[in-house]
């Protein structure tokens, strides 16, 4: 994730250390493990319309194994059996994500944040036109 932040803002240690300070609630956090060791964390929010993947980060030794693919996929089944839509954002320099995504079948809808720097990418196809920028 460093390399991505590094390539949008630039890293400044005691900015990310004051900011997930501040933003990171623990009991948000589902902690993946891949035969008893920690792989990553996932942060899943449950809202009226929508499923909304807030993180999911696997360490390097566990990326590429189809974990992340596991997990995505059980969350598109239990938004469909709910009636619901997998939503989640991506930083646009983070291609290796998104393509991941689209494979798993999530659209692209908008873009938004400063300068567009994040993708918002859902199970619900974007509706017919142009996509949304904000």
């Amino acid at each position: 994730m460093s390399a991505y932040v590094t390539a949008i803002w630039g890293w400044d240690e005691q900015i990310q250390r004051d900011f997930h300070a501040r933003v990171f609630s623990p009991c948000r956090w589902q902690i993946i493990t891949v035969d008893g060791a920690d792989a990553g964390m996932l942060h899943v929010e449950h809202r009226p319309t929508e499923i909304y993947l807030a993180r999911i980060e696997l360490h390097p030794d566990h990326q590429g194994r189809g974990i992340g693919s596991r997990l995505i996929h059980s969350l598109l089944h239990q938004a469909r059996q709910q009636g619901r839509d997998l939503t989640l954002d991506v930083l646009i320099v983070n291609q290796r994500a998104q393509a991941l995504y689209r494979r798993l079948g999530l659209h692209e809808v908008t873009r938004h944040g400063e300068n567009d720097i994040k993708v918002r990418m859902s199970s619900k196809p974007p509706q017919p036109g142009p996509i949304h920028r904000s």
